[in-house]
């Protein structure tokens, strides 16, 4: 574990030290808080020992102005004094006070127990990270839901409006879903979508935007800087690629999937071109590649 020690009295340093083994932690040592900007703020050290009583800590609101940055991860302080603290932890910010003079083993513990916090705060931050993509991602397809894909779409339609770019919203549906569903029942159902999100992600641009609405069959795809033909062209990929896959079903045939692709197509983004009228464009027109007998795609100008 890293350690940056901002103390200025050699005795002192020698005793933390003597106390914290350079086998299991690395120190370092600073004299002024502006040494500790960059380790904190890049997140290489969180963890921070200061001598209250002869170091700049107190001078320099190094406390407040550290508390008051957005940091990736908590930087814990530690600080030791030999005179009475007149405030609490809350109101002075940091997280330990250790007066002076102290034992080898009374640092020792307050260092573990650092290291224990400092540990439930990383889990709880990947907790949060990961309730957070909860959130954005449909779990079954691992694409954005219906919030997170509006929100990102309507985003990207104003930066292609600025840029003066073209934009596509590509809607798939899966032909046969209906029947599968009813025939085989749900779990068979949700492989089909499996299969379907790999094509789609297989087929389609890295960057591009795209979401499935959780219940549905349906897949939407925004292709910026694309437009008619070309969009075809993403479109025609995915259909191939849907139609190449089977679906195993016990003691049955393997399954063959069809889908359809609707597309809405802005050669000029304006204030009046968002994303909800491209998204009901879009299901116009794979409404039409259905009633065209599927498997297929249709195009709209808008």
């Amino acid at each position: 574990m890293k350690i940056l020690v901002l103390e200025n009295d050699l005795k002192e340093l020698a005793l933390i030290q003597s106390a914290l083994p350079s086998d299991r932690y690395t120190l370092f040592n600073i004299t002024s808080v502006e040494q500790a900007w960059a380790p904190v703020q890049s997140g290489e050290v969180r963890f921070l020992i200061a001598n209250w009583d002869t170091s700049d800590i107190k001078q320099k609101q190094f406390v407040p102005r550290i508390r008051a940055v957005a940091l990736s991860s908590p930087v814990y302080i530690l600080i030791t004094s030999e005179k009475p603290m007149d405030d609490d932890l809350t109101s002075l910010q940091v997280d330990d006070v250790l007066s002076r003079p102290f034992k080898a083993q009374d640092l020792k513990n307050r260092v573990k127990m650092a290291e224990r916090i400092l540990s439930l705060a990383g889990n709880l931050a990947v907790v949060r990270d990961q309730l957070e993509a909860q959130a954005l991602f449909e779990p079954l397809t691992g694409f954005m839901n219906q919030n997170a894909f509006l929100r990102q779409s309507t985003g990207e339609m104003e930066r292609a409006r600025r840029a003066s770019q073209p934009v596509s919203l590509i809607t798939l549906d899966i032909d046969n879903f209906k029947t599968i569903n009813d025939t085989f029942g749900p779990a068979t159902g949700d492989d089909v979508l499996r299969v379907v999100s790999q094509s789609i992600r297989e087929k389609s641009r890295p960057y591009d935007c795209i979401g499935h609405w959780a219940g549905g069959d349906e897949f939407v795809i925004l292709v910026t800087g694309v437009i008619g033909a070309d969009a075809e062209k993403i479109a025609d990929r995915i259909i191939a690629g849907v139609r190449g896959t089977r679906v195993e079903v016990q003691n049955e045939a393997p399954l063959s999937v069809k889908i359809s692709a609707g597309i809405a197509s802005a050669s000029h983004i304006n204030t009046s071109t968002d994303i909800d009228l491209m998204v009901d464009k879009s299901q116009q027109a794979v409404a039409r590649a259905k009633e065209a007998g599927g498997n297929q795609v249709f195009l709209i100008y808008i």
